[in-house]
C-alpha cells in the first residue's frame, strides 16, 4: 500500500512539473514575442538609439549575405533605415519558440513595405543576458517567392 501512495504522488509531482514547465515556457514565449514588437515599433517611431538597444553586443546581422560583426558595425549600416520621415519596411512575429533553457528565443515573421506588400521574411535569435534583458545576437533576413 504504501508503494501505492508513494507511486500516485511521483506521478502527481511530476505532472504539477510538466504544468509548471509548460507555462515557464509560455511565458518566455510571450517576453520574446513583446521584445520583437517592441524592436520593430523602434523603426517605426524612428528612433534608432532605441532600436540599438534591443541589439547585443556580441551580436551578427546578416545582409545580403555579408555579415555585420558587433554592435558598432550594426549601428553603422542599420542608421540608414532611419533616414526620413516614414519607416522603409515594417516587421511583426508570427512565430516564437524559447529554448528548454529559457535563454535563447528565436523569431520569424514577415516583412512589409510601406506599401503593404510582403518582401521579405525575418529571422532573430535572442539571447537573455546576465542584466535579465532578451537581445538580437543573431538576424538574417530573406526574400519571399510571388
Amino acid at each position: 500500500m504504501r508503494c501505492l501512495f508513494l507511486l500516485v504522488g511521483l506521478l502527481v509531482s511530476g505532472t504539477v512539473v510538466a504544468q509548471t514547465d509548460t507555462l515557464k515556457s509560455a511565458q518566455l514565449k510571450e517576453q520574446v514575442r513583446q521584445r520583437e514588437i517592441a524592436f520593430a515599433q523602434t523603426m517605426a517611431d524612428r528612433k534608432p538609439d532605441l532600436f540599438m538597444s534591443f541589439v547585443s553586443e556580441e551580436a551578427v546581422f546578416l545582409n545580403d549575405g555579408d555579415p555585420l560583426v558587433g554592435k558598432e558595425a550594426i549601428a553603422a549600416h542599420w542608421m540608414r533605415y532611419f533616414e526620413g520621415e516614414k519607416a522603409p519596411f515594417s516587421w511583426k512575429p508570427d512565430q516564437v519558440e524559447v529554448s528548454g533553457s529559457g535563454t535563447l528565443g528565436q523569431t520569424t515573421g514577415p516583412v512589409y513595405s510601406p506599401e503593404g506588400k510582403l518582401i521579405l521574411r525575418f529571422y532573430s535569435t535572442w539571447k537573455l543576458e546576465p542584466d535579465g534583458v532578451w537581445r538580437i545576437v543573431f538576424d538574417n533576413g530573406y526574400m519571399v517567392c510571388e
